[in-house]
């Protein structure tokens, strides 16, 4: 009797209380020897303090299972900022993440980012979500709305790992995230998980993980021009995928070059390969929100 490859699971929710500290780990082990391993320090004290503040609340509010459903009835991700009013309790994750990181440690850049956006009004705060969210934030608000993107990825984070992902399905856009409706941060092939080689796209806000298939570019859907690019002479577990139909290119992280791969922090310490990307005139399918810090 022949048994058939099984299908990989259509999407797999985010786990708080191991995301932001698996990203944590990874980025210090990155740092060490990097060219910008100052910068990368201060992404891993990020995401401690985003781990410090996952761990700290009460559990989050999630829409009930009449919502939901009638969300993936319509096509519309159940937890999307744009679709329904957005819990205060995501100020909690701000305030918690604050309050975990040492400021000491941080650049003087940051550290005043952090302190200006601590002394700002509670609805000032919630404009700059807003505009982060809407992917309108001004230039001068981008050193504070790097702190409230790192906030609300432990707050919809939180969400999606609440929601009953039986209830769930996957986009007629494959490339959104079924819970909140954002873009990817990466790709990432897994060799873990059953079956080897199946790639998952993982939301650069909620950390939910999607099957998406491979050789199909993730912004327009074609598969004729597609092509894997990397460095020369480097471990290869990150690699860009350019599409020659609509110019974009996405990371691709390959989990068998490093089983200890982590789809936000190899992103982050992979930064070469998006300016590589950018002089060869390819635009980046999405960025990664924590590159707000960069610049």
């Amino acid at each position: 009797m022949q048994v058939g490859v099984p299908a990989p699971e259509a999407l797999i929710l985010p786990d708080p209380s191991l995301r932001f500290a698996r990203t944590a780990a990874r980025l210090v082990s990155l740092s060490i020897g990097h060219p910008m391993a100052d910068w990368l320090g201060f992404m891993a004290r990020l995401a401690s303090a985003q781990h410090a503040a996952a761990g700290a609340l009460p559990s989050p509010a999630v829409p009930s299972l009449a919502l939901i459903e009638a969300a993936v009835q319509a096509r519309r991700p159940p937890l999307a900022p744009e679709d329904r009013p957005r819990e205060p309790e995501w100020r909690a994750a701000l305030a918690a993440m604050l309050d975990s990181v040492d400021v000491s440690l941080l650049p003087t850049p940051a550290r005043r980012a952090a302190e200006a956006l601590q002394r700002r009004e509670v609805d000032s705060v919630d404009r700059l979500a807003d505009d982060f969210l809407r992917d309108a934030l001004a230039a001068e608000d981008a050193a504070e709305a790097l702190y409230v993107a790192a906030a609300l990825q432990v707050h919809f984070t939180r969400q999606a790992a609440a929601l009953p992902a039986a209830a769930l399905r996957l986009l007629p856009q494959r490339g959104l995230c079924p819970c909140c409706g954002s873009t990817p941060v990466s790709g990432m092939v897994t060799e873990a998980a059953t079956p080897r080689g199946a790639r998952y796209l993982h939301c650069s806000l909620c950390a939910t993980a999607w099957n998406h298939v491979r050789a199909v570019c993730i912004t327009c859907g074609e598969s004729g021009k597609l092509s894997l690019q990397g460095i020369d002479g480097d471990a290869g577990v990150v690699k860009v995928e350019t599409c020659g139909a609509c110019g974009t290119y996405a990371k691709t992280i390959y989990q068998a070059r490093d089983m200890a791969a982590d789809p936000v922090a190899d992103d982050l310490a992979s930064l070469g390969l998006d300016v590589l990307a950018a002089e060869a005139g390819w635009s980046r399918h999405a960025a990664n929100p924590l590159l707000l810090a960069v610049g």
